[in-house]
Parts: C-alpha cells; structure tokens; sequence
C-alpha cells in the first residue's frame, strides 16, 4: 500500500505527456499479485487536459482499480471454492456467447437480403393482420393553435377549412404565428399524442371532439385550436398497413436472418463433417 501511496503522489505531480513517454510495460500501481500499467490508462487521457485534470482523472481510475481488484482477491480467499468454479463456469459461457453472436451478427450482415418490397409488407400484412389490432384509437387529423387576439384568425380558419393547395401554401407561409401545428393529415396518429399536443382534447370529451370528418374550433382563456378530423380507427380495429409498415418491414428482417442463422447452424456441422472436424464417438 505504501508504494501504491507513493505512485499516485507521482501521478499527481505529472502531466499527460509524462505518460505518452514513457514505456508501456512500465507498472503505476499493485495490488497482490495484479498490476495496472500505464498503457492501461493512455485512454483516459487527451491533449486538451490540464496537468490537474490528468491527475485526477488518473488518480480516481488507480484507485477504482484497486478497490475492485482487492475486492476480487478477497474473494477468491473467502468464497467456497465450489462457487468460485461455477463463477468460472458462468465467465466462459458468456465470453463464448460473446464470440459466437458477434460472429453470426457478422455473417448475417455481410449474406442477408435486406431489401424489403412493398409486395413484401403487402403479403406479409395480409396473411397476419390479426397480429396488428390496435389498443387504442388512431386518427388523421390537421391542427393550428394560435393566440386569440392574433388578427388573421378569420383567413386562417377560412383557409384552415377549405384546405386547397393554395391555401396549404398561405398557411406554411403563416405558420410563424402559430404556438403549434400539423398540416399533414395523411399519416395516422395515436390518441394519447393528440391529447398531448391539443390539451383542451382530453379523454373525458373526446367522444364530443374526435369524430370522423368533422372541424372543431375550440378557445381556452388565452388560445383557439382549429381542429379537422379526417378519418379514424377504433381500439381493437386493425391498424392500417401505412401505421405499421416499420413494424412489418422489421418483422420479414428479423424472420430472414432467423431462417440465416438456422441455417447456418446446420451447415457449420455439416461443414465441419466433411472436412473431418467434426466426429462423434460411439
């Protein structure tokens, strides 16, 4: 400990250059039979660091090392030796499962189709739209919310209703006046969002606002929200393949690279037996 003590009074004394100069096998600190090395710290540090910044940072890392490898130690001395074997066990495992998924993720991306077709979705919506009813309602819908006193409220509102392009445009133009808006109510959203971005919609009257087809002009104290249904679906409806089309797009991706892996797990066996790598004894 009393060299440990005196390695980190160095550290502190020494800047960021110190350590890119010296030699990599050079050790900074023990503990029992454990060593850290200042390669081991090279990724702590970075040219724009203050020599006190260096310290720190170097001394906080000696110290988190040393804790967890007296901990470690200690251990090992005071654990069954029965646990310490399935710990053992349970390491090996893992740094197995490490090599064998990375390995696969690897093969995957470099052999897996991932071009996914609108006659792919279309098929694949078809055959399970089951799987794609909906647990709460959805709605198309274009809203503006703007303050009461803003002097452009009767175009705005004329324009908002009517809808041609040309208002589209009017409106894009004058969207800097707006607290808040969506002109775009050609994609599905889900309830919860319009309550969250037109807050005088709440669950306890949205049977009053949220009806197929119908415009909506709604005050509070301060703002009017200008509101237009265009179509909903219900709970427990089938959701459109236009709301679920990410989903259905990652559902093929994910069975494509199942049908891969399977695959691939009964050709490496198959491999390995004919180049004789593989053999069992009876």
């Amino acid at each position: 400990m009393r060299k440990l003590a005196v390695i980190i009074t160095i550290l502190l004394c020494t800047s960021c250059e110190y350590f890119q100069s010296q030699h990599e096998g050079e050790p900074v600190a023990r503990v029992g039979e454990s060593y850290l090395y200042k390669s081991d710290l090279q990724h702590l540090l970075s040219d724009n660091m203050t020599q006190q910044d260096s310290a720190i940072i170097v001394n906080n890392y000696i110290n988190r090392w040393a804790t967890q490898e007296l901990f470690i130690q200690r251990s090992k001395v005071n654990l069954p030796q029965e646990k310490q074997d399935a710990f053992e066990e349970l390491v090996e495992e893992y740094r197995k499962d490490l090599y064998i998924e990375a390995y696969k993720e690897a093969i995957v991306k470099q052999n897996i189709d991932t071009t996914v077709t609108g006659f792919d979705e279309a098929a694949y919506y078809s055959k399970n739209k089951e799987n794609f009813k909906l647990n709460e309602e959805l709605l198309k819908l274009r809203y503006i919310n703007i303050g009461k006193d803003n002097s452009n409220i009767e175009e705005i509102a004329e324009r908002f209703q009517r809808f041609n392009e040309e208002d589209k445009i009017v409106l894009d133009s004058l969207a800097i006046q707006f607290n808040n808006y969506s002109l775009n109510d050609s994609i599905w959203v889900k309830q919860t969002q319009i309550f969250n971005k037109i807050p005088v919609i709440t669950n306890e009257n949205k049977e009053k606002y949220l009806k197929k087809s119908q415009f909506y002009q709604i005050e509070d104290s301060l703002e009017l929200y200008l509101v237009r249904i265009e179509d909903k679906i219900g709970r427990n409806d089938i959701a459109p393949l236009a709301y679920v089309r990410p989903t259905v797009r990652q559902i093929i991706l994910n069975k494509r690279k199942l049908e891969f892996i399977r695959k691939l797990e009964k050709d490496i066996i198959k491999d390995a037996v004919k180049q004789k790598q593989f053999e069992t004894y009876n």
